[in-house]
């Protein structure tokens, strides 16, 4: 046995690897081994878990895993996880506001004992515009892994990336606790959140392509073409061509087609359908991305302040659109997973 460093992994620990066995020769290699697309594409880009359940986690061996209160909600209905709800609704011990903490600190600390990096958390969507609560429950949600022996360095902590959310994530990483903005459709936004430090941003790729589907009457884009996919691009180019450290997360895909066209990224966040439609698939992945070419691009710098930021999302219809019903519809859904939980508050209490 030897030992090697995962530097994909945050936390940087030394893994060990075993060298025992020599390494299969190509007609000896299947779908199964090394030629599925999950498998190239994880040659370019680190692949993330889209999802609350853990067992797809457990099937798809990703890096990372990713949640937000549509998949919290679907895993928090399944039979198998409704001890996860019960311990829960116990902890909370009639509080709804601490016993939804805890239900989205439960999966995320299940989730942690599957995937070796980061576990993103969503912080109550209703608390979008208000910075100082965004901070508070942020904390709240770190002090909770910390009292299951889960570090903050495994976590990151999901908001969106309105400019309330952006300031509550720029004191956040002062304290050390990292962020993963969400909901991030345009240039602006990106900009914003790497300017003050964000560790990861999650730009969405399907919900672009929706808007811009029903804009333009259409039925769909090329890969290349894709308005999801070309925002992306510009916004990891953008990145690299200035030497930002905020990680690019692609999220939110339609198809698997806009996944390879985005090769090459830093992160791609996958829901377990489309991680099984690249396993099964076996046609070549080529790298898309590269922040060596990107060094070089002619890309303009923007210097990005509060008004600059209000202006180019008044300027972008979609991005406002978007923006506006991402944040309606997780709290839509964070209102249907309390409904479940005050029942089983008021059947215990």
């Amino acid at each position: 046995m030897t030992t090697t460093v995962d530097k994909s992994s945050p936390l940087r620990k030394p893994q060990l690897v075993s060298t025992d066995q020599p390494p299969l020769n190509k007609k000896q290699r299947t779908v199964s081994d090394l030629n599925n697309q999950v498998d190239q594409l994880k040659q370019h880009t680190t692949v993330v878990a889209d999802t609350g359940d853990v067992n797809a986690i457990k099937k798809f061996s990703p890096q990372d895993a990713t949640t937000n209160p549509s998949l919290i909600y679907k895993a928090a209905v399944m039979p198998e996880y409704a001890s996860i709800v019960d311990d829960a609704v116990a902890y909370g011990k009639g509080d709804l506001s601490l016993t939804m903490d805890k239900l989205a600190v439960a999966f995320g600390t299940e989730i942690s004992k599957i995937v070796p990096g980061y576990v993103s958390t969503e912080v109550d969507a209703r608390l979008s515009f208000d910075t100082e609560g965004t901070i508070n429950k942020a904390r709240d949600l770190i002090k909770m892994y910390n009292e299951v022996g889960v570090s903050k360095d495994r976590i990151l902590i999901k908001i969106a990336a309105t400019w309330e959310g952006v300031q509550a994530a720029k004191q956040l990483e002062k304290e050390g606790i990292t962020c993963n903005l969400t909901l991030i459709f345009s240039i602006a936004q990106a900009i914003a959140c790497a300017e003050v430090g964000c560790t990861l941003i999650s730009p969405f790729v399907g919900r672009i392509m929706d808007w811009h589907k029903k804009a333009k009457g259409v039925d769909g884009f090329a890969p290349a073409e894709d308005p999801g996919v070309m925002s992306v691009t510009a916004i990891y180019n953008y990145y690299k061509k200035y030497g930002y450290n905020t990680i690019v997360m692609g999220a939110s895909f339609r198809n698997k087609e806009e996944i390879l066209e985005l090769a090459g990224c830093d992160r791609l966040t996958i829901s377990p359908a489309l991680l099984q439609e690249l396993t099964n698939a076996s046609s070549n992945v080529q790298q898309k991305l590269d922040a060596s070419k990107a060094v070089n691009m002619d890309i303009p710098k923007i210097d990005m302040t509060e008004s600059t930021f209000r202006w180019m999302m008044n300027e972008d219809a979609m991005a406002t659109e978007k923006l506006a019903e991402g944040i309606r519809g997780f709290a839509a859904d964070i209102v249907k997973l309390e409904d479940i939980v005050k029942g089983k508050i008021s059947a215990k209490f």
